[in-house]
């Protein structure tokens, strides 16, 4: 009788471990899921941040920084695939990093879109590239981005770019 009472009592603990590890309620879940994927889509969105801040400062690093190894970006009818093609495109060809230019880079937080389902997420947002001597915007490109996280970081696996119109 001893040893049954023992042995219901350890595992009655071990129910109550578990469930107190494991999330305890589904109101405790639910509340740790809603922080969880608002803390998912805060990191995503500072994929943008970040995206912006290396076109301002012509920072290759920083922008390669947010590109998965392996990541395509369909930009000017071409499939950029991995980041040695992605750094050269941008390098060479991307008007925002050339030296001459040293255009603003926003994004009205209205046009930012994000989105998460666990590992995975996307996220859209306009580039407004304004030269701040004349104050004339000088380009508008929406990019689409799907991201991952890896390593416990969220990166850039596909990206779609290209121009679109000014609109309010």
């Amino acid at each position: 009788m001893t040893r049954t009472l023992l042995g219901a009592c350890a595992v009655a603990g071990m129910v109550v471990a578990l469930a107190t590890g494991c999330g305890g309620s589904s109101k405790d879940s639910a509340a740790n899921a809603t922080i969880q994927r608002e803390a998912s889509l805060y990191e995503i969105d500072q994929i943008e941040t970040k995206f912006h801040e290396a076109v301002a400062k012509h920072d290759l690093n920083l922008m390669m920084s947010l590109f998965a190894p392996g990541a395509v970006f369909n930009v000017d009818q071409q499939a950029l695939t991995g980041k040695a093609q992605i750094r050269h495109w941008f390098a060479t060809e991307n008007a925002a990093f050339q030296p001459q230019n040293h255009w603003v880079a926003d994004t009205p937080t209205y046009k930012i879109r994000a989105t998460v389902n666990g590992d995975k997420g996307t996220l859209y947002f306009q580039c407004h590239f304004i030269d701040p001597k004349t104050k004339k915007v000088m380009a508008v490109v929406g990019v689409d981005h799907d991201v991952q996280k890896i390593d416990g970081k969220w990166l850039i696996v596909n990206s779609v770019a290209g121009t679109t119109p000014l609109t309010p």
